[in-house]
């Protein structure tokens, strides 16, 4: 009898896990389970053909990314947002996004994160005939790649924290508002006053630039 390599079994298991967590994540922000959806593990788990201690692996990790919550006696629904926490969350955002190109905007290799910006702008452009999900990932690959290239490690976990609730609002707001924020001149900006190398300008820039994402998907 031939047993097989545990790292092999594992790499199987993480595996699984991954794609349950892709699919579950997928269904959430393009709003097949929309906000509210009680998540059953007998139907779900079914669903996707995964044991039950799979699916609440993955569904632990969609606690952290806030994109599903617990309620009375534990029970997990797809997380709702209202106006306000919207408007905390890209507060938040704010702050960090405005300290990233700060930091940026007086790095000695601001030309080398310039042009990646730039490549993940085009990015953006690419996706625009694109689906909802695919515009979303695209728009936040941008976000996440200027924390990123801080090299503030705490700035970018700051950050990745907030990924799935940025997610739910889009999601809250319908796919007109979220498509507004989405917009490949917003973010060309956002490269342009990085490139000019004035660290205070573009730090009131991104701050404004949060506080009109806010404001649209709330309006």
């Amino acid at each position: 009898m031939t047993t097989q390599p545990a790292a092999l079994a594992g790499l199987a298991k993480v595996n699984l896990r991954q794609q349950a967590l892709s699919a579950l994540r997928r269904a959430i922000t393009t709003g097949e389970l929309p906000p509210g959806t009680h998540l059953v593990e007998t139907e779900l788990s079914e669903q996707l053909q995964i044991s039950r201690g799979t699916l609440r692996e993955a569904m632990r990790q969609l606690q952290q990314e806030g994109l599903i919550s617990a309620g009375a006696r534990g029970r997990l629904s797809v997380r709702s947002l209202d106006a306000k926490e919207i408007l905390d969350i890209f507060a938040v955002r704010a702050a960090l996004e405005s300290l990233a190109v700060r930091t940026l905007s007086q790095a000695e290799d601001r030309d080398a994160a310039v042009a990646t910006l730039r490549k993940a702008v085009r990015a953006m452009d690419e996706a625009v005939d694109d689906t909802l999900e695919e515009r979303i990932e695209a728009d936040l690959n941008f976000h996440r790649t200027l924390c990123q290239l801080t090299g503030n490690a705490m700035l970018l976990h700051s950050w990745k924290a907030l990924e799935g609730s940025i997610r739910m609002s889009f999601m809250w707001a319908g796919m007109e508002r979220a498509v507004g924020n989405m917009r490949v001149d917003r973010h060309t900006a956002i490269v342009d006053v990085i490139a000019a190398g004035d660290a205070a300008a573009a730090a009131d820039y991104m701050l404004s630039h949060m506080d009109e994402a806010a404001t649209n998907l709330v309006s």
